[in-house]
């Protein structure tokens, strides 16, 4: 079972893992082992609430397809073991991040002392600045 938060975890058999080679430099060794980690996540069909299916869907995300499957690509580390250890932990990251409700904005007015105070501040500098200027006998 791989935790997400405290009300919602998800199976293992969920998950589907493809290992693959990884890119970049690596040597002899990058051509001959595949040590990077496909991860594909179906959201449709996994056991996520409706709601967090829904608010995953609806979240812009390059890694989320037209078809609802989340795909991460994990290549950091040499061994396929910490490559899919990085892949669920990114998994959980983007479903944490694409269940956050953020709070309502309720629109506030400033206080009639705070709009007095801007005003006779600006007068002030205004007044300062005219005071700058050449100095007439």
């Amino acid at each position: 079972m791989v935790r997400v938060s405290e009300h919602i975890q998800l199976d293992e058999q969920e998950l589907e893992f493809m290992a693959i080679r990884a890119q970049g430099a690596g040597g002899q060794n990058v051509n001959k082992v595949s040590s990077a980690i496909h991860l594909r996540f179906d959201i449709r069909a996994s056991s996520l609430p409706e709601h967090c299916k829904e608010r995953l869907l609806q979240y812009r995300d390059h890694r989320i397809s037209k078809d609802g499957v989340i795909v991460i690509k994990a290549q950091r580390h040499r061994t396929q073991e910490q490559n899919r250890d990085d892949a669920i932990a990114r998994l959980v990251e983007l479903i944490q991040a694409a269940t956050v409700v953020e709070k309502v904005r309720r629109p506030t007015r400033p206080t009639r002392s705070s709009q007095r105070k801007r005003v006779d501040n600006k007068t002030q500098r205004g007044t300062i600045k005219a005071l700058r200027g050449k100095v007439e006998f």
